[in-house]
Order: C-alpha cells, then structure tokens, then sequence
C-alpha cells in the first residue's frame, strides 16, 4: 500500500461501518480482544492478524461462527506481509478505526528469556526484543497511517507492560523485555505528536495490561499472589473499556489497564 495516500476507500460513504484490527491475534490477549471487539459488535468488520493464521485454529474457529471477522498473515519483522495486510484493509474496508498491536515477545523457543543478570544478556535475544516489541508497533502504524487518517475517532494502542517504566524500575533484569517496552513508548510519545498535527488526528497510546493468564506470564506466575493473574478475556474487557474512555487530549500517555497513569 502507499504509505501517505489519502485517497478514498469503499467504505469512506458508511462512517457507521466502523472497521478494527487487532494485529498478533492468534491467542493470549489478542485472539481475547479480537472476541470481545465480535461480541461487543460496535465494529462492522474486524481484521486479526498473526504470523501463521494456518495455525490459529481458535481464531479460525471465530471466523468461521461470525463473518463481520477476517484473518490476515502479518509478521512484523517481514515487511512484505505488512504492506500486504494493509492492501487488504485499503480493498475491503478503506479505512481503519481502531488498531491495537499486541505482537511482543519476553521469551520464546530459540532460547530468549529474561535476563536476571548483566551477564545473561545476549545481542541476538536484544536485537530480537527491540524488532519485535519496539520496531513492530512502529511498523504497523506506518503501513496502516494512511487507513487510519480515513477513521471516525481513529485509535492506535500498542500493548506496552509496566516493566518498560523506567521512573518504575525497582528490581532490575529483564534488559531486552524492559528496554525495548520503554522504546516502544517513546515511540508511542513521539508518533502521537506528528500525529495530533493532522487535519484528522489519530489517537495513539501504550497499554499495560497488567499480569494476564497467557503463555507470556505463564513461567512467572507461581509466585504471585492468588488472583493477581487475570484471565485474558477479562483483560480484554478492562482494556477496551479504558481504551475507549480514553479523550483524544490523553494521546500520547501510558496508561494501565485501569485507566490510571504509569509514570515514564
């Protein structure tokens, strides 16, 4: 897609058809925001996008019981696939009115896990953080400006976590994970400014969800105390509902899943 075009989309003449994507979709609290944004039915069409939608076979199953949604392949760190998915949205909707980028990654199965200490880090597993967690947010909300500029209100969320404070930071560790989540919210600051400047500014903000029942939390979760883990749908409603809440005037900020301020 050509990134800057303004040019109209086929459902610029239906503002009601208000269109949302969710992009890391395939489980944890994307594929619970993508069911929540079906459910709540305030969005006519609805995009979810993960690196092999062949493998999400719960999103597939969501597809399948509700045709308002449509799945996408998006892998941030393969740029073609972006422009693609863009492609996609600018033929079938022409605009964009909401998208939450959910893509992050703490540890995976190429050995990367949080670092406990200065000695654990790794340029490879940093490298990795930084593309996925920081430069992925960033990605999408170039590929996806121009349909967002189209949007009614239009809102972009990257899902941050509070590790990325730095005012926050009392126990160390978790270099790549905490960095790169700090960059992504300058990120966030600094694209929410270039884009209040637009004759139809877009919204944008950073998200923490709190600590949600996911295959992210899950080898972290022993030692916290019962109930602090919430389920990933009940993460989903608190964190639409604050998102929603939010006034244009907020754009830029980092907010928790409750609405209230994280500090830098």
């Amino acid at each position: 897609m050509k990134r800057g075009s303004d040019r109209q989309g086929p459902a610029e003449s239906g503002a009601a058809k208000r269109v949302a994507l969710v992009q890391g979709a395939s489980r944890g609290i994307g594929l619970a925001l993508v069911s929540e944004l079906l459910a709540q039915g305030v969005y006519s069409r609805v995009y979810a996008t993960c690196r092999e939608p062949e493998r999400a076979f719960e999103l597939a199953e969501l597809a399948r019981s509700n045709h308002a949604l449509e799945i996408m392949t998006l892998d941030v760190t393969a740029e073609t696939t972006l422009e693609a998915a863009a492609q996609t949205v600018q033929s079938g909707s022409g605009r964009v009115d909401l998208l939450i980028n959910c893509a992050g990654v703490l540890h995976d199965t190429t050995g990367i896990q949080p670092e406990k200490r200065l000695a654990d880090v790794a340029a490879g597993a940093m490298t990795r953080a930084f593309q996925v967690n920081a430069l992925g947010a960033l990605l999408v909300a170039r590929e996806f400006e121009a349909l967002l500029k189209r949007g009614t209100d239009a809102r972009f969320a990257a899902i941050s976590a509070r590790v990325g404070s730095i005012g926050d930071n009392r126990k160390g560790g978790w270099y790549a994970y905490r960095a790169s989540k700090a960059a992504l919210n300058m990120l966030i600051r600094t694209l929410a400014i270039e884009w209040a400047r637009l004759p139809r500014p877009v919204s944008c903000f950073a998200l923490h969800p709190g600590t949600v029942q996911t295959d992210l939390s899950l080898p972290f979760r022993k030692h916290l105390p019962e109930g602090q883990a919430v389920p990933a749908e009940q993460a989903a409603k608190r964190l639409l509902g604050t998102l929603h809440g939010l006034a244009p005037a907020q754009s830029g900020g980092f907010f928790a899943y409750d609405g209230t301020v994280i500090e830098w």
